[in-house]
Parts: C-alpha cells; structure tokens; sequence
C-alpha cells in the first residue's frame, strides 16, 4: 500500500513531532496535543519544554541553546592595532621633550632660554611629559592602581601645561597693558610669583581629583553593553576603568577652561611687538589646539575607541605646544649659535624679553631724549 508522501512507509501517527535542542513547544488553541517548534533567539535559552529564558548580561547561550555560558572579556592590547600609533607619538613625544629638557639644561645661561622664561618652561615641558606618558596608562589592564593613576595624570598633566601657558600669557598682557598707562613694573612678574600663579592653578585640579576619588573611589569594571551584538557568539565584555564619559569631561573641563582663558588672552596679546617672541607662538599653539578639542568632543562619542581618541586628542595637543613653543628655541641654540644673543630678545631697553626676571624696565634714551628739555644756550656756544 502506498502512503501519501511516504511511500511504502508507515506515517506516524502523532500530531506534532518532538522539538529540537534550543527550541521550545507552543502548544495549538483547542489542540493540547499538538504544538509548534519556535526556537529561542537572541540571548534567550531553553529552560524546558516550553520556555525560553534570558541569559543573565554577563552570559551568553550555548551553542545549541540549552544553557549560558560567561561572554569572553577582551581589553586593548600593546599589540593592538589601535594601540601601534598612540604609542608610536608617546614616544617620539617623549624622546623629543627629554631633548629639548637637556638642551635647555645645558644652554640655561644663554639668552635665549632666559627668554623663555626659565621656570615656567621647565613646567610646560614635565605637563608635556606628563600627557605623553598617560597614553601608556590609558593603555595598560585596567585595575585598581592603573584607574587610579589614570585620573591623576590624564587631567594633571593638560592643567599643568595650560597653567603655565595661561601664566605666560597673562604677564605679557600685563606688561603691555602697563606700559600704556605707566612706566612701572606689574606686579607679581618676578620667576617666584609666576611659579607661585602657576601651582595655584595647578592645585585647583587637584583638589578636584582629591575629592572625586573620596565620593567615587577608582576602580576596573567590565563593561558587557559597549559590544553587545545582536548574535550573542561575538558578544564581548570589555574590561576598563570605571570612569563615565560625563566624569571624563569634568576631569578634562578644568583643563579646558584653562585652555579658553588662555585663547582669550593670546588673542589680547596678538598685537605686541615681533620681538616679543613668546606671544605668537602661544597664540597658535591655543588656536591650534582649541581646533584640536572641538574636533575631538564629536568624535569622542562617535567612536567605539574612546581610549585611543583620547590618547590621539592629548598627544597631538601637547605636540602643538612642544612644536610650537620650544622648536624655533632649538633651531637657534642648535643652529643659528650666533642669534642666542641678548640683543635679540629686547623689544627696546623700555621693555626687555628677559621674561621672568622681574626687574624694572629700564628707559631708553631714545624716550628720553623726547621729553628732554634742551638747556637754554645749549649748541650756541661761541
């Protein structure tokens, strides 16, 4: 006898046939012996015959969907990569400004780096070095002292180099500002007030990393959304500090404000004398990096590698600076010797590019021989 579709066979004599691993039985209206396969989807798996049941969100299902098992944890790499050119500018970054700090060293009497204003120099260049080392902080396992030293150094060493650029700049417009109205010094230019200015800038940061690490102490989560696929076998769980994209911008905002006030004053400073060498070089090297930041803040929360652009956005920052204020100074010292003299430091003998000695400024002859009155009978000696 032949069966329909079946041949020779003997059909079996059952409504519904039993389901498959991962999947589970939904019973027919009016039919309690009868039912339809669905399988489970997405993270669900089979509890029991007839349900399906949501992996815990560190879990994922198993193959065949008849129990969880932990999503993998991944973090970023040194072989990354991603990781290949940050680290590749940290240190090149930090070659560069290890040289420029022994130049400097060795050449501290000479005119030029006088000029520069010593001190706050060698303070730019340790919040350079600084920024340049965070990135192999930003880069190593998350754990408790690597979180920790991240929000001490990723905000200290940006409001260190923006303390001492806001310093510099701020005195140069004191002392022109001065100069239109008086012929004495400002007040609080001396290398001992300007340090001072600066490490209360400074200290201002770090007070606020002293009081966040008392209302949130630091510590590494593993963040199971930031890939969390649709189809659970590339679900990964990402290890990383427990610093949110709102605490990341209050620890960078301080920075920040330090690098508008000093735009603000740059662009008040645009218009001194080209002898005046320490104004123009700040007033790029601001431009440049408020260029940096604003690109930086959509990219930041567009991007699934918000390490590496922040890595990217601090390193090319600082490179700005250290381009920018300390490259033309090498070139002389280096190669053109014969510049690093005091002569070409001084707008005039009214008011001189030794910046930070603090010193009165002197008149120049010229000046006075302006307002000098000329004694009667002078010139007309017989």
């Amino acid at each position: 006898m032949l069966w329909p579709g079946s041949g020779q066979q003997l059909p079996r004599s059952v409504c519904s046939l039993p389901c498959q691993p991962g999947e589970r039985k939904k019973t027919v209206k009016g039919m309690p012996c009868c039912w339809h396969c669905e399988p489970c989807t997405g993270y669900q798996y089979q509890v029991d015959g007839y349900t399906c049941k949501a992996c815990p969100y560190d879990m994922r299902p198993t193959e065949n969907r008849t129990g969880c098992r932990p999503i993998p944890i991944i973090k970023l790499e040194w072989g990354s990569p991603w990781a290949v050119l940050p680290l590749f500018l940290a240190v090149a970054g930090i070659a560069a400004t290890l040289f420029v700090v022994v130049t400097f060293v060795r050449y501290n009497d000479t005119p030029i780096v006088k000029a520069s204003g010593r001190e706050l120099s060698y303070v730019l260049l340790a919040g350079i070095f600084l920024c340049y080392a965070t990135t192999f902080l930003m880069i190593a396992e998350p754990d408790l002292g690597t979180c920790s030293l991240r929000r001490i150094f990723l905000g200290l060493g940006m409001s260190i180099s923006y303390a001492a650029l806001l310093t510099k700049t701020n005195r140069i417009y004191r002392i022109f500002e001065q100069g239109k109205r008086s012929v004495s010094a400002p007040r609080f230019i001396s290398p001992a007030s300007q340090l001072a200015i600066t490490f209360s800038l400074i200290s201002l940061q770090l007070l606020g990393i002293c009081v966040w690490f008392v209302v949130d102490p630091s510590h590494s989560v593993v963040d199971f959304q930031d890939q969390r696929t649709l189809d659970p076998r590339f679900a990964r769980g990402v290890l990383k500090c427990d610093i949110s994209d709102l605490s990341l911008i209050c620890l960078l905002g301080y920075s920040m404000l330090l690098m508008v006030t000093c735009t603000v004053y740059a662009i008040k400073t645009r218009g001194v004398p080209e002898t005046f060498n320490e104004a123009k070089p700040i007033g790029f090297t601001m431009y440049t990096t408020c260029i940096i930041w604003l690109a930086f803040v959509p990219i930041y929360f567009g991007s699934n590698y918000k390490i590496i652009t922040t890595c990217f956005a601090v390193s090319l920052s600082v490179t700005v600076a250290l381009g920018c204020m300390f490259t033309p100074k090498m070139y002389i010292i280096i190669a053109k010797p014969e510049r690093n003299v005091r002569s070409a430091f001084t707008t005039s003998d009214v008011v001189r590019m030794h910046v930070g000695d603090g010193k009165l400024p002197c008149r120049s002859n010229t000046l006075l021989s302006i307002f000098r009155r000329k004694k009667p009978g002078a010139g007309n000696a017989k």
